[in-house]
């Protein structure tokens, strides 16, 4: 990137609160497929002018997994940590590319006295198309077919629907739908901590299930919206030796790579 991104510490510094805190994750920070997400986020806000942070090294996990797997105990610590940080430096809006982070932090935190604004990427890059931050030309996505994979945290759980599906048609693509989707979505199979473990037994892993019901579409891309469902989505493109024809994307991936940034 030809930018560099300010941490909250820094803005802190000036005296100054950016209008957006970007929360990276766990996920965006480490691991190597994810960090292409963050990047891209990170790019479209830059271009379109938008003043935001991050937390940098102060940033820690939202004790969405130790939640998830039962240590309610460690997962109030966690947050607890968190909640000290970001109101320690004022943080009123919070973006994040992460539908788990993005669930956490907007119903579980308040209890626990973290009161912020919290949108996923799909709404805030919805609203900067609206006013009209973001332009972006069907360029080398147009007439390619594209089918979006909902994801939970995202929608069944929060109701968030329409705003990466928004997005994904300024790409001048064929979007199609899977028959499980929005409110009858299907899971990934990573959710409830499921993504650190290994599969019960069973007949077919969730995500080979999922991933089959997207390749019968015949799409070119599988979009997706949440670093859990690409990896597990990837891994199911691969299980089908897919993964020359069929790419799997992230919506901000999609628009940057769109927008030419």
């Amino acid at each position: 990137m030809d930018f560099q991104v300010p941490t909250m510490a820094e803005y802190a510094s000036r005296g100054e609160v950016p209008d957006v805190l970007f929360w990276v994750g766990c996920s965006g920070s480490f691991d190597e497929r994810a960090q292409k997400i963050t990047r891209a986020v990170a790019k479209l806000l830059h271009h379109a002018g938008v003043r935001f942070a991050v937390l940098g090294t102060e940033e820690s996990c939202t004790g969405d997994p130790a939640k998830r797997a039962g240590n309610e105990f460690l997962f109030q610590m966690q947050a607890m940590m968190n909640i000290q940080v970001l109101n320690g430096y004022g943080v009123r809006k919070i973006v994040t590319a992460c539908p788990h982070c993005f669930n956490t932090l907007k119903n579980e935190y308040p209890e626990l006295g973290g009161n912020y604004e919290v949108v996923h990427h799909s709404e805030l890059l919805q609203s900067l198309f609206a006013e009209g931050k973001i332009k972006v030309q069907g360029g080398s996505f147009q007439g390619k077919k594209i089918t979006f994979h909902d994801p939970c945290y995202l929608g069944r759980g929060n109701g968030v629907y329409e705003a990466p599906r928004i997005v994904l048609e300024k790409l001048d693509a064929a979007l199609s739908e899977m028959k499980r989707s929005k409110a009858k979505g299907f899971c990934c199979g990573a959710g409830g901590a499921q993504m650190f473990k290994e599969p019960e037994k069973g007949s077919k892993d969730v995500n080979v299930e999922r991933t089959e019901e997207a390749l019968a579409l015949q799409p070119d891309i599988i979009a997706v919206g949440c670093p859990f469902c690409m990896t597990m989505m990837t891994d199911g493109v691969k299980n089908f030796n897919k993964e020359e024809t069929v790419k799997v994307m992230d919506i901000a991936e999609l628009i940057a790579k769109a927008a030419e940034l």
